[in-house]
């Protein structure tokens, strides 16, 4: 998974200890120099620091109450199946038929895969390509797949192909996961 989010995540609470650590240091700093400081001088500099320390802490207490992080658990899903879709899938209309949960039209698209391969229209590389792409988008949507086409599922799966199973499996198959797969088509569609 791509780490969209944890530098930032990380950078935010660093920021967080900075702002911390100099509305403390900055409270003791006045009250080492009040003797130099006449009385209005002295509350006004104290007030103003209180009130940073008062925003400060209402800005921790938000964040605290919803996560401090800045890539949710769900927006941590989406960024993983789109790096799996993008690695294992390289043919748009696989990923649109997957999308939409068009097994049919997966299915047909096998068969015009089989014929241009059959005929040599197609490369052996882009034929095995896409006949593992429409086979694994089958498997995810729950259609029965031959024991033929397992094995050649089995044998031609990419390291992608892989990950992608891996990834959707461990989110679960569904609704959610067609419904991050169909907005990340139509989002690469624009």
């Amino acid at each position: 998974m791509a780490s969209r989010g944890r530098s930032e995540t990380t950078k935010l609470k660093q920021n967080m200890e900075e702002q911390l650590d100099r509305l403390v240091a900055q409270l003791a700093d006045l009250e080492e120099a009040r003797e130099d400081m006449d009385d209005d001088e002295y509350e006004e500099t104290k007030q103003d620091t209180l009130e940073q320390l008062q925003d400060f802490k209402e800005s921790l207490t938000k964040m605290m109450a919803g996560n401090m992080t800045l890539v949710d658990e769900l927006n941590g899903m989406q960024i993983a199946i789109q790096a799996a879709i993008s690695q294992a899938f390289k043919t748009p209309e696989v990923i649109r038929m997957f999308a939409k949960k068009q097994p049919g039209q997966l299915r047909q698209r096998l068969a015009e895969v089989e014929r241009d391969g059959k005929v040599q229209k197609l490369s052996q590389d882009s034929y095995t390509q896409q006949k593992v792409e429409i086979l694994s988008a089958l498997r995810k949507l729950g259609e029965k797949l031959t024991p033929q086409e397992v094995e050649f599922l089995a044998t031609n799966s990419s390291q992608a192909l892989n990950e992608f199973e891996k990834v959707t499996g461990s989110i679960g198959s569904g609704d959610k996961l067609l419904e991050v797969a169909g907005s990340q088509v139509q989002q690469a569609s624009k």
